[in-house]
């Protein structure tokens, strides 16, 4: 929608700073201050042990968390106790409760169904043991203390203005285009896993910006696949995200019809998306005609892509930033205060609205990416070109 461009942070050299929101105050809440720190003061993080439990480790950007969390809570001196579930929620649940049972002090959680672990939660409030949403909202229950994570409503804006972008909508300002085209253009939406709070979030930040062009006739998805259920694509997997593809051409696109756009919420399933759309002769790069393709959370191999003319955008979420704030909020917690939240409204998990902190994104094309992920030290130019860790 026109109101939310500020949202924007579009592919000029002043919008690629990379930006952290900055904080609007606002009182925190949740634990009394957790079983080390209830009673304030500063505390021997050399005593605690804070337990980190984490979705899974076939997702890039979940290693680089855990990696980032593990070593920025050891530099503080805290032991971590960190597992991975490997998307399995009965897994996840066992390794929180034996964190639980074991003391730890803290728990950072991203969850694999935020909805999931309740029991857990209340076992870790009994115990006087803050709970931290990391990135992912924990739902349907009070026991959460605070929340990490970045704007997912202006991720999804910001993917659907890289669309509109790619497509000749907008101008390289991302204002409407002096010259943009008549349209129809076709395109074709994705969404991610149903369990996951964010989904919904970048899904409604995107479908808020691009009905107007709908409703308009600028734009049009010829499937008729148009809600979130529709566009799902459970637990977030490249395979299910090509085959879907796959099923979209062979169906709606088996008489001539020009594919023009789709919008993936994600970089695993952006490269199975355009997986399919090559296999099915498109392309094999933009300027040759493959489909304007989005993405998120900037994985290497995506990047790479971007380079070489292939997948048009990513959104870059700085998870060296994610992991410094929640660290600063696990430490505000075990000294027996609160984190300093700058969203106390947005985030109501059922039950409650959970005192949160947002950073900021960034869009990622072929004419930032390399001041934006090289020139910031997340990539290096070697492994963004053999696309390679």
């Amino acid at each position: 929608m026109a109101t939310r461009r500020n949202f924007l942070l579009g592919g000029s050299s002043a919008a690629a700073a990379a930006l952290l929101l900055a904080a609007c105050g606002g009182e925190g809440a949740g634990s009394t201050g957790g079983g080390a720190g209830g009673g304030g003061g500063e505390v021997d993080p050399a005593d605690l042990t804070v337990g980190v439990a984490m979705p899974t480790q076939t997702y890039e950007r979940w290693v680089a968390d855990g990696n980032n969390i593990k070593k920025g809570l050891e530099d503080k001196g805290f032991t971590v106790d960190m597992q991975y579930a490997d998307d399995d929620i009965p897994t996840q649940q066992q390794q929180i409760d034996q964190m639980v049972s074991n003391g730890v002090a803290a728990l950072l959680i991203a969850s694999i169904d935020g909805a999931s672990l309740s029991a857990q939660l209340d076992a870790a409030a009994a115990a006087n043991i803050p709970v931290i949403a990391y990135d992912r909202l924990l739902t349907d229950n009070e026991n959460v203390s605070f929340y990490v994570t970045f704007d997912n409503y202006k991720v999804g804006v910001n993917q659907a203005n890289a669309l509109l972008f790619g497509l000749g909508l907008l101008d390289e300002n991302f204002e409407e285009a002096a010259d943009a085209p008549a349209g129809p253009l076709n395109i074709e939406l994705f969404a991610g896993s149903l369990d996951d709070n964010n989904a919904h979030l970048f899904w409604q930040g995107a479908i808020d910006t691009l009905t107007p062009y709908i409703d308009a006739g600028t734009i049009a998805v010829p499937s008729g696949q148009m809600d979130i259920e529709q566009a799902a694509t459970q637990r977030w997997e490249q395979e299910t995200a090509q085959k879907r593809m796959e099923n979209l051409l062979t169906t709606h696109y088996n008489g001539g019809e020009e594919l023009h756009g789709v919008l993936a919420p994600a970089d695993p399933l952006s490269r199975g998306i355009i997986n399919a759309l090559q296999n099915a002769g498109l392309g094999p790069t933009l300027s040759e005609g493959l489909p304007v393709v989005t993405g998120q959370d900037a994985e290497i191999a995506s990047i790479k892509l971007i380079a070489d003319d292939v997948q048009h955008s990513t959104i870059f979420k700085d998870t060296r930033n994610l992991a410094e704030q929640a660290i600063v909020a696990t430490e505000a917690f075990l000294n027996g205060s609160e984190p300093e939240a700058n969203d106390t409204e947005t985030y109501d998990n059922g039950v409650k609205v959970v005192p949160s902190y947002l950073l900021e994104v960034q869009m990622v094309l072929a004419s930032n990416y390399e001041e934006i992920m090289v020139d910031s030290g997340y990539y290096t130019q070697e492994q963004v070109d053999s696309g390679q860790l």
